[in-house]
């Protein structure tokens, strides 16, 4: 069963130098035509209306860059296709400065209950550095903004490591987020990815990003921080206070189904994952004429749902729970895992509990060389099929 929707938008005013999702200047008339392809793509694929999920997350780009007529039009498809009512959790990814009243009336009335800020980092000169058009001057506005209108369960987003960023000025930014007292906090490195400005920089020997052990160091006061706000860290990047941890980000890191909607987005169905056409024009040519803009479909053996159980699941800092594993696949991670997972504890990477094995502090600072011991090979499955 398919409980949550994620849907991409991927226009934005300005494109920061970090990022490598699909997103494109906002265009107005553009804009338009791809609201009406996305539409067209979700009524094809979803049969009926007040369909009812768990979690719905409108992601980019920058979703509230649309403006009030397309968003107005956005929701309406929503409403249309999901039990908006009964859903858990709705949440939209914003930027500072992107909210007035009555834009926040809209969401609110659709029953958007949970705002996700990319606030990145409280230093305006850094903000200018990493191509951000807000100030932190924004980020107090729009926070106070959106509780006036009583929306409360607000995340947001930290980068740190960020170039000639040092450990004191990431210890200033991060205790100026903490002050707001908010219910989530997603937090993470910065990394260079292709075809993004800092990636061209970085190539030029022009991006000086921080060492390593100040790396580190950053991601230890954060940890410490957070705990002693009584903020819990339940995911690798993210922090929550109880009850606020991201229902929609859980459905990817418990290995979950979801549908994904829009130009690049993708997509988790029983037995197959899709990716979508990532390029505009012809995302929307092809959502218009079929429906289905797909660029691929990868069907999912039991080999890879067994490795992504192993990564995803352990990211969160509860790790895997043994009996769920056994009962989703009708053995023991043991049977295939023993010797990956006695070496892992013996470096004090891994640990484990009657019901569960998870990172260690230490396993965290080392994830993707933890995640590369569970890599299989198709014999290793077997003797257990």
């Amino acid at each position: 069963m398919v409980n949550s929707v994620y849907i991409h938008i991927p226009f934005c005013q300005q494109i920061c130098h970090y990022c490598d999702f699909t997103k494109f200047f906002y265009n107005e008339k553009l804009a338009t035509e791809y609201v009406e392809a996305l539409s067209n793509e979700i009524n094809t694929n979803i049969n009926g209306t007040k369909n009812k999920v768990d979690t719905i997350f409108i992601g980019g780009g920058t979703p509230t860059s649309l403006n009030m007529e397309q968003l107005r039009s956005l929701m309406k498809i929503i409403d249309n296709k999901f039990d908006v009512e009964s859903c858990k959790e709705f949440t939209i990814e914003s930027n500072p400065g992107d909210f007035d009243g009555e834009k926040i009336k809209l969401l609110s009335s659709y029953g958007v209950n949970r705002i996700s800020l990319g606030v990145q980092v409280f230093d305006d000169a850094m903000l200018e550095e990493l191509g951000r058009l807000h100030t932190v001057k924004d980020v107090y506005t729009t926070i106070n903004q959106l509780q006036q209108h009583g929306l409360y369960n607000i995340s947001i987003d930290l980068i740190y490591a960020l170039p000639n960023q040092t450990v004191e000025q990431f210890k200033n930014s991060l205790d100026e987020a903490v002050s707001f007292g908010l219910p989530h906090y997603s937090t993470y490195a910065l990394q260079i990815e292709p075809k993004t400005v800092f990636y061209q920089r970085h190539k030029k020997g022009k991006l000086h990003r921080p060492p390593e052990e100040s790396e580190v160091q950053m991601y230890e006061i954060l940890k410490n921080t957070m705990r002693q706000k009584g903020v819990n860290h339940y995911e690798i990047s993210n922090f929550a206070k109880t009850g606020y941890e991201s229902q929609h980000n859980l459905t990817y890191w418990n290995n979950e189904y979801y549908y994904g909607f829009g130009a690049g987005a993708h997509g988790y169905l029983p037995g197959k994952r899709t990716g979508n056409i990532r390029p505009l024009p012809a995302y929307v040519k092809e959502a218009m004429k079929t429906g289905k803009p797909i660029l691929n479909t990868e069907e999912i053996s039991i080999k890879e749902m067994v490795e992504e159980e192993m990564f995803l699941g352990l990211r969160k800092t509860k790790g895997i729970n043994k009996n769920h594993f056994h009962e989703k696949f009708g053995f023991s991670y043991e049977t295939i895992y023993k010797h990956a997972v006695s070496s892992l504890i013996q470096k004090g990477w891994l640990a484990e509990n009657t019901n569960n094995l998870y990172l260690t502090d230490q396993g965290m600072l080392f994830g993707n060389e933890v995640f590369e011991q569970f890599l299989l090979e198709e014999k290793d499955l077997m003797h257990v099929r």
